[in-house]
């Protein structure tokens, strides 16, 4: 099977053709956002950090940056900085750029001023989608693309359909020789010893259940216990009752492939096959951290809905509750039969040929509706 994508430098291939405007901190989004308002075809990232920032912070926030402009959805990156900032823009740029990507950094506090900036950025941006115009839509076989899986807002259905369904979409994908990525660590306690019976090595088995540990002993530290606040309000409305049972349902999106190896937030797998992102729960910043892992098509499964995207990847929404898909269609974009659960299998072939259609440039009801601007950089803390 094939898809129709865009060749990238690298060797990468992308589902779409954005030119991205990247602010390193808070401070510089709202030009960011202006210059991308400018010119159609380029996308913003609009996040909340960048400054103030513990060193591990800090050096996670580069890496992500840094990780989000190589993604292959990407033809051309505009870099903006406040000037003051801890951002290593320069190195970011680098990074990018190493990836055989145009790359432009401006500086609000040299160029002289917002005005100034978004008059300059929107001129290089515009060139820039000029010359991505010219990269066309080539066909690929299906191993050029990377899936990442989310889930939220989950209720009875997600564990019973939806995340099965996109596990077995992943399986698919990894079968063919492409590459598959999931996170939301807070939602492997419980089930953490199934992932780890998954690993390719005992070594990676043991960083899997090391990962959670670390994640709990985060919040024990802040005197929350996560078995005891978890599942969420929502969770619970929707009949999930521990967070164990939540668990199970969640890893399931990651199919049954063997797991390759375990990276951490805003890195890219090296290796082949099926890996996981440590990340949080958060959707927002998860999805920031598929996307900088580098997938081209991510999947979203839910179970009360909701209309959350992703900026530089088309998230497909996956449901199995049928009173949420038929109240929230216009952001749904494909459902999981239940009467039908016990032939997963086939109803995950479904949903890959639904992804391949998806890669060759159809778009998501997030697209359509122009939810795909929603994202968020993740942090430890404490802020300074």
């Amino acid at each position: 099977m094939s898809f129709w994508g865009y060749p990238r430098p690298d060797g990468s291939v992308g589902t779409r053709n954005y030119v991205a405007v990247i602010p390193t901190v808070v401070c510089a989004t709202a030009t960011a956002r202006q210059v991308s308002e400018n010119v159609k075809g380029s996308v913003p990232f609009l996040h909340h950090q960048g400054c103030a920032l513990t060193p591990d912070d800090l050096a996670m926030a580069n890496r992500t940056l840094t990780n989000l402009g190589l993604n292959p959805n990407i033809a051309a990156v505009v870099l903006i900085s406040l000037g003051c900032d801890p951002m290593d823009i320069d190195g970011i740029a680098e990074g990018i750029a190493r990836g055989g990507k145009p790359v432009e950094k401006l500086v609000i506090q040299e160029v002289g001023g917002t005005i100034a900036t978004v008059e300059k950025g929107t001129r290089i941006a515009r060139q820039m989608v000029s010359d991505a115009s010219r990269i066309t839509r080539e066909q690929f076989e299906d191993s050029k693309l990377m899936f990442g899986a989310e889930c939220g807002g989950s209720d009875t259905t997600s564990g019973l359909g939806g995340n099965p369904a996109i596990g077995a979409a992943f399986d698919i994908l990894v079968q063919k020789g492409g590459r598959a990525v999931f996170s939301e660590t807070t939602e492997f306690i419980g089930a953490e010893h199934l992932l780890a019976r998954r690993a390719v090595t005992p070594k990676v088995g043991d960083q899997i259940t090391a990962m959670v540990r670390r994640y709990e002993e985060r919040f024990l530290e802040r005197g929350v216990d996560m078995r005891g606040t978890n599942p969420t309000k929502g969770n619970i409305e929707g009949g999930l009752t521990t967070i164990e049972e939540k668990s199970l349902g969640a890893i399931s999106k990651g199919g049954s492939e063997t797991i390759q190896e375990i990276y951490e937030y805003g890195e890219r797998p090296k290796k082949g096959g099926l890996s996981i992102v440590d990340g949080p729960g958060f959707d927002a910043p998860s999805l920031t951290a598929l996307a900088a892992a580098g997938s081209n098509v991510i999947f979203f499964s839910t179970g009360r809905g909701t209309p959350l995207g992703s900026p530089f990847v088309p998230v497909v929404k996956v449901t199995a509750n049928g009173a949420t898909y038929q109240r929230m269609k216009d952001n749904i974009d494909f459902y999981v039969d239940l009467a039908k659960k016990d032939q997963i299998k086939e109803i995950g072939a479904e949903l890959y040929a639904e992804s391949l259609q998806v890669a060759s440039g159809r778009q998501t009801k997030a697209e359509i509706l122009g939810q795909d601007r929603d994202n968020g950089l993740f942090v430890l803390g404490p802020l300074a």
